[in-house]
């Protein structure tokens, strides 16, 4: 699939690009190059290839799942501007 010189300009307009002409055959000739890639790509036999949950084969460090800071909560509370039954008061965000 190649791009013309229209189908360019249109999508700078559709995406409210400022573009000179310079520019538009530049992105014109970029595009292309890229689709070419993808249409070769494509045409790769990936059927005895694996898939991949990552690129990488990482194992993730995990933390042990305990507690690690004191409640603090009576010293906390009476910093905050507003509170009420032990809560933060915040103000209201959506309506």
């Amino acid at each position: 699939m190649a791009l013309t010189h229209d189908d360019v300009c249109r999508v700078a307009r559709l995406a409210r690009l400022r573009q000179d002409e310079a520019q538009a055959q530049s992105m014109l000739t970029e595009l292309n190059r890229i689709f070419a890639l993808m249409e070769q790509m494509q045409g790769v036999d990936t059927t005895l290839v694996e898939p991949m949950s990552h690129p990488r084969d990482v194992a993730q460090r995990l933390r042990a799942d305990r507690v690690t800071e004191s409640d603090r909560r009576e010293q906390l509370l009476p910093l905050a501007p507003k509170s009420e039954n032990g809560l933060y008061l915040v103000p209201k965000v959506i309506e």
